[in-house]
Parts: C-alpha cells; structure tokens; sequence
C-alpha cells in the first residue's frame, strides 16, 4: 500500500500552517514539511510537537535548499534534536559544505536526485559520487527532475534500478524549463509511467505541483494515473 501526500511548500510556500489547513479532509496520508528557506526551519522545527500531524502515517521535513558554510552546523544541530528519528530529512546535495557533519544521520538523511540548473545530482554517476561520501544516505527520487534532465527516461530508469532500495520517497510534479513545479501534463503522466514498476510500492509518494485547495484532489488522481497508489479515506475536516 502506497502512501500519498503532499509538500506543504507546495501548498503556501512557507505557511506551513496554511498547508495543513487546506490538506484537513483531503485524501492523504503522508506530509512533507517544508523549509526551504534558512528562516523558515527554526519557526517549523520549533512548533512540531503542535502540529495536527497525527492523521499522517509518513511525516518528513524538507531541509534548506541554500544555506552559507557558517551556517550549516546550526542547521544541523536543529535537525538533529528536534527532528524525530524515524522522519526522513530530505537534503538537495548541492547545498552541502562539508560532509562529514551530514555523515552523523546515517539513513534518516535522504539525498534528492536535482534538476538541470544545478552543478551536481543529476545523473546516476553524480549520485554515485555523494553516496561514497554519505554511504548509508537514502535517496528521495524527483521524478520531475529526472524527466527534465532526461526526457526519455533513460537517466530515471538507471538511477531507480541502481538505487530502489535506498528509496524513501519519491517527489511528483511537472518541471518546467525554468525549473519549477508544475500540475501534471499528459506527457508527465505517461513519462512517469514508463517507470513505475521500478518503484516499490512501499514508497510514499510527495505530490510537488503548485495547486490550490481545490486542486488537490484533481493532482491526487493524476499521480494514481502516472504511478500505482492505493487510495486513502479523506479525513474529517
């Protein structure tokens, strides 16, 4: 059975609260928190324990996506004692200043697979090199970022056979040209069908397009179309 959700950066940006409220009542079962932005973590992290987070069976927080050296053990130290242990902590690889303080979180630390802007991530043989350096990291698979770094599907093909068994979850969206998150096309749908059978169904899946609340429920089913989910009950608002 496959759990489905939602980043809550997705949602509102950085109203994690906002999300939460446009998700009561949706058919979901699985939460990104999301701190994008070095501001954002302290606020998120801090408010957890008061959170209505108890209706999702997957929980996992979004570290941020840019951050300078100096300030990289804070972010780590915050992560690491106000973080649940069982909750995945998703990190782009190309935020990283030294390794070895990321080296500490073992499997709880989850390596995104990057669009075409950025310098590394993109290929197997870029994950192949970060995975050497962090050797029990997991891996969260953007399928959008795969599909817009290779439109035929041969890099995605090669990352999840190499790698399906680091898999934690896998982030769903359109990625546009200009690296952005996208509703679901046609094209994405059946793209992201090719493979599907690559991914074990164990593995949560993080819806990323920019949607209204009205459009949640519309994105949902077009994810059940692109890779197999087993539906969920809505929750009572």
């Amino acid at each position: 059975m496959r759990s489905v959700g939602f980043s809550t950066g997705a949602l509102a940006l950085s109203d994690f609260r906002l999300a939460l409220d446009e998700l009561q009542g949706q058919p979901v079962d699985s939460i990104e928190l999301s701190a994008l932005r070095y501001r954002e973590l302290q606020p998120l992290l801090y408010t957890l324990e008061t959170l209505p987070l108890a209706s999702y069976r997957y929980k996992s927080i979004h570290a941020p996506s840019s951050f300078d050296a100096h300030q990289e053990v804070e972010i780590v130290d915050l992560l690491k004692r106000l973080v649940p242990p069982s909750w995945p902590i998703i990190l782009h690889p190309d935020t990283i200043h030294d390794f070895a303080v990321w080296r500490g979180f073992g499997k709880q630390l989850a390596i995104e697979n990057m669009d075409r802007r950025k310098p590394i991530g993109r290929t197997l043989e870029e994950l192949e090199l970060i995975f050497e350096k962090l050797p029990e990291a997991m891996l969260c698979f953007d399928i959008g970022h795969a599909r817009q770094c290779d439109t035929t599907m041969t890099e995605a093909y090669r990352i999840l056979r190499a790698y399906s068994g680091r898999l934690c979850q896998i982030h769903v969206s359109e990625v546009n040209t200009a690296s952005h998150h996208d509703p679901l096309s046609f094209a994405a749908i059946l793209a992201f069908s090719e493979v599907a059978d690559l991914i074990p169904h164990h593995v949560p899946v993080i819806l990323e397009a920019r949607v209204t609340q009205d459009q949640i429920k519309a994105e949902i089913e077009k994810a059940q179309r692109a890779l197999p989910l087993t539906a969920v009950q809505s929750v009572p608002a």
